[in-house]
């Protein structure tokens, strides 16, 4: 499965200065499109799909986002690509300047179409040293871009954007691991703020599930299958890069009081969107206990507490029955070489 490269273009940030108190970046911008060639496909085809599967935010553009004001000037067709893209890269130059950990980087804007959707993809990627062997054998040193390592990078839907009006996650954006200000330089030049919640979503739909168990008055053993449906059915969709549809969902669970699921999200108000961006760390809590600290990690299915896990909270303490065989075998390899 492809994607169409509409258009696309690249521009260079280069740091001429960086004392901590005066940072200039200027920008080399080229003069004209790039080429839709099979290479620059590959290329962009590569950075969707590693877009894909980083962890991402929701957002939306602020009313006085100056980026989104050169963006619709260039959906209305008053500007043409090339012209909004050196916009852009102005405007982030501006901004990243800054911050001290300004660098060099190359920008890349494209946009493109992928499941009968139009994005526009923005990106500023590092470039790295290596070597090569070229057809003299002779050994050259090259330079590449980090294609499947980035973390600036944000992706609009246009065709959401222009069809809804009131959609809150129309902006992505990568959720930084290495710092706020990473992520928020990069918000700060789109003008956008967080949307959409996927954490929170997630979160809220797991307490939706125990509550609608509660109410269906099940017993333990019935909640726990009902929550292992719920489950299986979120895994299904995370391993098919589709999101969780609370009506699908519905109708893969069991009507309690002859009510289903989805009915009883809305009558509740739990504030649950239509559709649910997965967060596989959020919705393992269904299945599993687990948690880490001080050089211990634990993680068991819920159906084994107080069966061959019993939790005394007064002593704060698990009592494991039947330990995982290659566990046995490490601590009996252990005491065996102690003795």
């Amino acid at each position: 499965m492809g994607i169409t490269v509409n258009q696309i273009v690249l521009h260079q940030l280069i740091l001429e200065n960086n004392d901590d108190e005066n940072i200039k970046l200027a920008t080399q911008l080229r003069k004209e499109l790039l080429t839709i060639t099979p290479e620059v496909e590959q290329m962009m085809l590569q950075l969707h799909q590693s877009y894909q599967n980083k962890m991402k935010a929701y957002g939306v553009f602020q009313e006085n986002s100056i980026f989104a004001q050169h963006l619709n000037r260039l959906l209305e067709k008053e500007s043409d690509f090339l012209s909004f893209s050196h916009q852009s890269a102005n405007l982030l130059a501006s901004e990243l300047g800054k911050y001290s950990f300004a660098d060099n980087g190359t920008l890349i804007l494209c946009q493109y179409n992928f499941l009968a959707t139009d994005y526009l993809f923005i990106a500023l990627l590092d470039s790295k040293r290596s070597m090569l062997v070229d057809d003299n054998l002779e050994i050259q040193q090259t330079n590449y871009l980090e294609i499947n390592q980035f973390d600036i990078a944000s992706r609009i839907n246009l065709t959401d954007l222009q069809v809804d009006a009131i959609s809150n996650r129309y902006l992505t954006f990568i959720k930084g691991r290495v710092g706020r200000k990473i992520s928020d330089f990069f918000m700060d030049f789109l003008g956008a703020e967080e949307g959409l919640n996927p954490k929170l979503q997630n979160q809220c739909l797991m307490q939706a599930v125990s509550d609608y168990c509660e109410q269906g008055d099940l017993n333990k053993e019935q909640s726990l299958s009902v929550k292992k449906q719920v489950f299986e059915y979120c895994k299904g969709q995370i391993s098919l890069g589709e999101e969780i549809e609370i009506k699908e969902l519905s109708e893969h669970i069991p009507t309690l009081k002859e009510q289903p699921f989805a009915d009883f999200t809305v009558e509740q108000d739990y504030g649950l969107v239509e559709s649910i961006p997965p967060v596989p760390a959020t919705l393992k809590s269904l299945a599993k206990f687990s948690g880490s600290g001080k050089g211990v990690t634990i993680s068991f299915d819920v159906e084994l507490l107080n069966q061959r896990i019993i939790w005394n909270e007064e002593e704060d303490s698990l009592t494991i029955k039947g330990l995982p065989p290659n566990l046995r075998d490490q601590l009996q390899r252990q005491l065996k070489d102690q003795n």
